[in-house]
Parts: structure tokens; C-alpha cells; sequence
């Protein structure tokens, strides 16, 4: 009789302004009943399903991101052309772990952005978002570190 093992995972990515999209994936499998009575053989097997299943599900949430990128409505991490025809890579940040921009990042970027006078515009271009809302976390303390510079750097002071 064969044996039956089912492997389920699921995913959650946020977005901003409080949004989310995930995914799942379900695979089901028949393996010889034998297989379990090689316990490490049996464990070798769900460890590839699961890392199929997780290289699947990962697949499918990028998927999504490129498409968006493409379609010029969302940033894409994943070093490939954004729809400003710049090229961003930010190691993976928003890819593997689906972590945006934090709110006390959001507010850094306003708050630093409006003391220097500085034009946010051009610096979310170059990351191919619209809004510091839309950056994920490592592209926002990127800029932060950036606009600190700048507003240090332009002699305004307030």
C-alpha cells in the first residue's frame, strides 16, 4: 500500500497602505510504502517537497512583482529594468521576506525630505516607486541615508 504524504504552505506578502496579496501551494504525493522504514530516506523526500513547494510559492509571489514592475504600478527587487528604465537591485530584501518600508521610516524620509527642501520625486524615480510608502525596507533606509547627506550637505538649515 503506498504511503501518501500531502505538503501545504502558504505565504503573505504586505504592501502598502495596509495591503497584502499571498499564496499557497499543495502537493501531494504517493511514495512506496517501503519508504518508511528508511526514516532519513523518508525525511530526505519531504525535505525536497517542501523546498519544491517553497521554491514554488516564492516563484509565484515574484511572479506577481514582475509583472506589476511592468506594468509600471510596482517596484520590483529583483535587480531587473523597473518601468523608469532604471535598474535597482536591493539584495533580495522584498523578494525573500516581503518587508516594505516601515512607517518610522516613511515618516524619516518626509520629515528629512522636508527640512532639506529636498524633491522626493527624483529619488523614488530612481527606485520606480511613486510614493516612500512603496519602498521596501532596505531601499527606504538606503535613501534615508541618502537624504541625511543632502540635507547636511546643502547648507539649509532650519
Amino acid at each position: 500500500m503506498p504511503v501518501q504524504i500531502n505538503i501545504g504552505l502558504n505565504k503573505k506578502v504586505g504592501e502598502a497602505n495596509y495591503g497584502s496579496r499571498g499564496a499557497s501551494v499543495n502537493l501531494e504525493v504517493e511514495l512506496d510504502s517501503g519508504i518508511v522504514e528508511e526514516p532519513d530516506r523518508l525525511r530526505s523526500q519531504i525535505h525536497k517537497l517542501f523546498g519544491l513547494a517553497r521554491d514554488s510559492l516564492n516563484a509565484e509571489l515574484h511572479q506577481d512583482d514582475n509583472q506589476r514592475s511592468a506594468n509600471g504600478h510596482h517596484r520590483n527587487s529583483n535587480g531587473q529594468k523597473n518601468g523608469n528604465g532604471y535598474s535597482h537591485q536591493s539584495n533580495g530584501s522584498r523578494s525573500s521576506n516581503g518587508r516594505g518600508a516601515t512607517q518610522s521610516q516613511v515618516r524619516a524620509i518626509k520629515a528629512i525630505a522636508g527640512r532639506g527642501r529636498i524633491d522626493l520625486g527624483p529619488q523614488l524615480d530612481r527606485f520606480g516607486v511613486r510614493t516612500a510608502e512603496d519602498l521596501d525596507i532596505a531601499q527606504a533606509s538606503e535613501l534615508i541615508d541618502e537624504l541625511k547627506g543632502q540635507s547636511t550637505g546643502n547648507g539649509s538649515s532650519r
